[in-house]
């Protein structure tokens, strides 16, 4: 048979690697920044200025830089910039890095195109920095790991597409007949992100000149969809296509071959299906139907058996060569990873079991749970994958192994300094939150006791980060010493003989799975069925059925001026630190709402989109927050938490007390919310919408003025100084925020609730 040659291409491995590397520093250091401002929220005040003197400033003693930022380093907006800049960023960039370096190799053939290669690699990057822009401007969608608008989600559908054509062209003109384990799982990946990108991203544009976008789905709904595509997201972004390189790296990295073929085929099939049922285990005790929940929960169980089969894989791949371990970083890296991943997907499933979900979720023991996967599995697979290819791709030692055992060794202690305080740190908010006197009260009453009493474990948590972001600078050091000291190689050159044409038809004796391995339309077909399968199931009875969400007839749709309010909530990131979910719990219903107060029904959140029902309480949950402080308390709770909450670790808004409201779309968007979401807006109320917003706006800054006449003062004096350019205080943003948090939870009332069924 003629032997053809042919070259690999490091060139696109190169690109990848590097942005791996530059943007996991990137990601790192913002994570670094949001575990910092948990403890000292006055950070931006710092760094830009403040009008607090007790606070040292490296600006100048007024407040005006801190406004001029516009909340660009607001904790909301750092931590979806931070959990974006890893996912998107640090470990797709090194998963592509991984792939296209081992497909080629495993194929027995160049890329099926260098030109979709550099268009993929471009685009994605092109992706994140446009995230990086918008999300500092405010500019998303609140929805947790698809917090893009719709003009980037579209890029980042475009960019996967590209790379999906590639993937398959190159598989097509492969040199081996069966496809080993690790493209099993880039073939999964690739459906399974398509597939759920698309579905949790369809939403409406304000106008196609705006980057303004409403969720087609709405409350309840919304919720399924956007947890089936997070907890899947954190499945086939962070999880299997990492396992598809554990696959082809930690052989290659040990010499040995993957310990059992037969348990790789259990592990991708059985993984990929179970998966998909799994996300409803974070939306326990919510307004989410039953039904579903308890889908959720016996599904997650059911995980802990693929995902141990895997981890077990790894493991046992590394029989008669632990002494390797010894002197090898790479195979340290790969097998704290490998652990990290069975301690993660243990952990998740006992983490979705009601009775310890109550205590669990909304803490921070669930922080830590996704960082053990994040840290540990995903960092340190891709720090193993840059030792391991550096010296390849550059054909010289490593410059320094005692430097990346030192690293080792730094990012170890990292996730220990991270996980450990954060599940004490867990416990105790879990535990405070529930805690009862004999004559029926809260023991802690005030929120900010259980905020207090967690600061020492943030800042445990804070010198975890630097532990472990010291380790990667050493990388880098590593890294650059490393290149200048080897020569890269652009183009490989590799032989293989050409692959025969035997048919697609499976030939007698054939096993089923070899034949499946060596015929890829059926592969991915199969794959498509498997992923798709609990979705069908779980989500379209959910979307279809009216009666899944009763109709509350109390609930009526936001003012115009509540849904601009609504907006800049979602804009600031206010959701990050704050649930908008009262469970249906003594101690909840009690705290938020008072004792006889109403848990949250799914029927009050039927004009919510995105739904806001959050996945972390750093703050307390808002609703029930309309009536229970007056306007005056929220205008001085935004421009400084510290004044009404003495020891809060909120950052400050005064932003919003200064900015005038932007008002243009305002009728724009009630028109959107009526003609394609049947929201029962009036002509009249929209071609009124701004006088209404107007009357509104005035009767909150009259309350305000009654409330405080300091307030008012200032008010006057601004206006005094201002002249012309002063800009009243009902046209402000302030308005708007205060008028949605007055809205929240009003609808809905001890006494006289109608449900009517949806068929009425």
């Amino acid at each position: 048979m003629e032997t053809q040659k042919f070259n690999y291409d490091n060139n696109i491995v190169r690109a990848f690697l590097y942005a791996t590397i530059a943007f996991g520093l990137v990601g790192f250091l913002l994570g670094l920044t949001a575990a910092l401002m948990l403890f000292y929220p006055e950070l931006p005040e710092f760094l830009f200025g403040t009008d607090d003197s007790t606070i040292k400033s490296l600006a100048s003693g007024n407040i005006q830089g801190l406004i001029n930022t516009q909340g660009a380093l607001g904790f909301g907006r750092i931590r979806m910039l931070h959990t974006s800049a890893v996912i998107f960023a640090f470990v797709c960039n090194s998963f592509f890095c991984g792939a296209y370096y081992s497909m080629q190799r495993l194929l027995k053939t160049r890329m099926y195109s260098d030109t979709l290669s550099w268009i993929h690699f471009w685009t994605w990057q092109i992706m994140i920095v446009s995230v990086v822009i918008t999300f500092l401007m405010g500019i998303n969608t609140s929805k947790e790991y698809a917090e893009h608008e719709w003009p980037i989600d579209i890029l980042i559908t475009i960019s996967w597409v590209i790379f999906g054509i590639n993937m398959f062209g190159t598989i097509a003109k492969r040199r081996v007949r069966h496809l080993y384990v690790a493209i099993w799982f880039y073939l999964g990946t690739w459906i399974a992100v398509a597939m759920l990108h698309i579905f949790n991203n369809l939403e409406v544009p304000l106008s196609f000149t705006s980057w303004k976008s409403y969720s087609i789905y709405a409350g309840a709904k919304d919720a399924l969809v956007q947890w089936w595509y997070g907890h899947n997201a954190v499945a086939f972004v962070l999880t299997t296509p990492v396992l598809g390189l554990m696959y082809y790296f930690l052989p290659k990295a040990a010499d040995r071959p993957v310990f059992s073929y037969k348990l790789s085929i259990i592990h991708f099939w059985s993984l990929i299906f179970v998966y998909l049922w799994a996300g409803p285990h974070h939306l326990q005790y919510t307004a989410l139907p039953a039904w579903a929940q308890a889908v959720g929960t016996g599904f997650s169980i059911m995980l802990i058996a693929p995902s141990w089969g895997g981890m077990l894989n790894g493991l046992l791949t590394l029989r008669g060569a632990w002494d390797k371990v010894r002197e090898n970083p790479i195979l340290k890296f790969f097998v704290v990873a490998v652990t990290c991943y069975g301690m993660a997907t243990f952990e998740g499933p006992l983490l979705a079991t009601k009775s310890l979900n109550k205590i669990g979720h909304y803490t921070d023991w669930v922080i830590g749970h996704v960082h053990i996967g994040a840290l540990g599995w995903n960092g340190f697979m891709a720090f193993g994958i840059v030792y391991y290819l550096i010296p390849v791709m550059w054909r010289t030692p490593l410059w320094s192994k005692k430097l990346a055992n030192l690293h080792f060794w730094l990012g170890t202690l990292g996730i220990i300094f991270y996980a450990v305080p954060m599940y004490i740190s867990g416990f105790t908010q879990g535990l405070m939150w529930k805690q009862f006197n004999p004559d029926g009260t809260l023991v802690w009453k005030n929120w900010l006791d259980t905020v207090t009493a967690i600061i020492p474990y943030y800042k445990m948590r804070f010198l975890g980060g630097l532990f472990y972001i010291s380790g990667a600078i050493l990388m880098v050091v590593n890294v650059i010493k490393t290149i200048k000291a080897g020569s890269f190689q652009k183009n490989v050159p590799a032989e293989a003989p050409a692959l025969a044409n035997i048919g697609s038809a499976r030939k007698e004796g054939e096993g089923l799975h070899l034949w499946i391995e060596r015929t890829p339309r059926i592969m991915a077909i199969l794959a498509f069925i498997t992923v798709a399968i609990g979705g069908l199931v779980e989500i379209i009875p959910t979307l279809t059925l009216k009666q899944s969400v009763p109709t509350i007839t109390a609930v009526k749709p936001y003012s115009p001026l509540e849904l601009e309010g609504r907006d800049l909530y979602i804009r600031e990131g206010c959701n990050a630190c704050h649930s908008q979910m009262i469970r249906p719990f003594r101690d909840e219903i009690v705290r938020f709402e008072g004792k006889n107060g109403q848990y949250s029904k799914a029927g009050e959140f039927v004009y919510d989109r995105p739904f806001l029902w959050g996945s972390k309480r750093t703050g307390p949950d808002l609703h029930r927050e309309g009536g229970r402080n007056p306007d005056s308390w929220h205008f001085k709770h935004m421009y400084n938490p510290r004044i009404t909450s003495a020891g809060s670790i909120m950052p400050r808004f005064p932003w919003l007390i200064t900015n005038k409201l932007d008002k243009k779309q305002m009728a724009d968007k009630m028109k959107l919310m009526k003609n394609y979401f049947d929201v029962p807006y009036t002509k009249a109320e929209i071609d009124s919408a701004n006088q209404w917003a107007d009357n509104q706006a005035k009767g909150i800054v009259k309350r305000i003025y009654s409330e405080a006449a300091d307030v008012k003062q200032q008010v006057e004096r601004d206006r005094a100084a201002k002249g012309a350019s002063f800009v009243p205080l009902e046209d402000r943003e302030i308005v708007a925020m205060i008028a949605y948090l007055q809205r929240l939870g009003t609808d809905i009332k001890t006494t006289e609730i109608q449900t009517a069924s949806a068929d009425n």
